[in-house]
């Protein structure tokens, strides 16, 4: 669990924080790469959390909770950060990391108990 409270920390930080020198990839859409990729990670490490107590809601859960997670920090970033915009498509991008960290996570699960 302390991995994944940490990484929720991190990009908590992360998200509010001024990033401008994080290095480029090379594409037009960087900041939605960075976005999915950060997401996917979240949920991942959550569903691994959670495997223990796994319902067939937890993974809907962890997915609402990821998005919203998403949802809150762009907002905040609105609200009080002079370092970040509010953007909707990041918003869109970090919930395709949050679904994709899912299913991911969760296929994975069930390839180990068969």
């Amino acid at each position: 669990m302390l991995i994944a409270v940490a990484y929720t920390l991190a990009l908590v930080v992360a998200s509010l924080i001024s990033l401008n020198g994080v290095p480029s990839l090379g594409s037009s859409f960087d900041d939605k790469i960075y976005h999915i990729v950060a997401y996917f990670g979240l949920a991942l490490l959550w569903v691994f959390y959670f495997k223990p107590f796994n319902t067939k809601y937890t993974p809907v859960l962890i997915f609402l909770a990821a998005a919203f997670l998403g949802f809150i920090l762009e907002l905040l970033q609105y609200l009080v950060s002079s370092n970040r915009t509010y953007d909707t498509y990041d918003m869109i991008a970090n919930s395709i990391g949050a679904i994709f960290g899912t299913l991911f996570a969760t296929k994975i699960n069930v390839d180990k108990l068969n």
